[in-house]
């Protein structure tokens, strides 16, 4: 029901969910979950051309419409606050911004490692590239496979020594 057959084998796979959905060339690609591959890195964002579950599409973008919807209704008492609702531009603007490529998929190189953090509940790094002057949140696991060097350095200018022998004399 839910399947994307590859090209190349036959091989068949089968869709176990809709994580995201993004716009690439004006076609509409979504993120998707594989039954029996657990792994997030397992995931891929595919064009709706290879994807053979409607039901599941129309249940995801249902869902996304609900979230809005319900975010939309917390934020109304400040719309009505504005005697203008938000312009087109902004509006167009946000929708570019979500779509934006992030991270290495952006193809620049990193600069440095300017912090860390692991409130999503996994280790992330913020990092600065060259010729940019935006950062990015970028998994750890990503960061330690395309920038070690970088990630190591990262981690040296934080260690803190300290000799026994301070401790002793006290």
């Amino acid at each position: 029901m839910s399947d994307n057959e590859s090209g190349s084998g036959g091989e068949e796979f089968e869709v176990e969910k809709i994580l995201e959905h993004r716009t690439r060339k004006g076609k509409p690609e979504y993120l998707i979950k594989w039954k029996g591959y657990d792994n997030e890195e397992d995931n891929t964002w595919e064009p709706i051309e290879n994807l053979d579950c409607q039901d599941k599409i129309d249940e995801f973008m249902s869902k996304l419409k609900d979230k809005e919807k319900k975010k939309s209704e917390k934020s109304g008492s400040e719309k009505r606050k504005s005697e203008a609702g938000p312009r087109k531009d902004e509006s167009a603007k946000k929708k570019k911004e979500d779509t934006k490529l992030r991270g290495f998929a952006r193809g620049l190189t990193a600069e440095r490692i300017i912090g860390a953090t692991n409130d999503p509940g996994e280790l992330f790094f913020l990092i600065k590239w060259k010729g940019s002057d935006e950062a990015d949140l970028v998994p750890a696991k990503e960061a330690n496979v395309q920038i070690p060097q970088i990630v190591i350095k990262f981690y040296e200018e934080r260690l803190n020594w300290y000799d026994t022998k301070d401790n002793e004399d006290e």
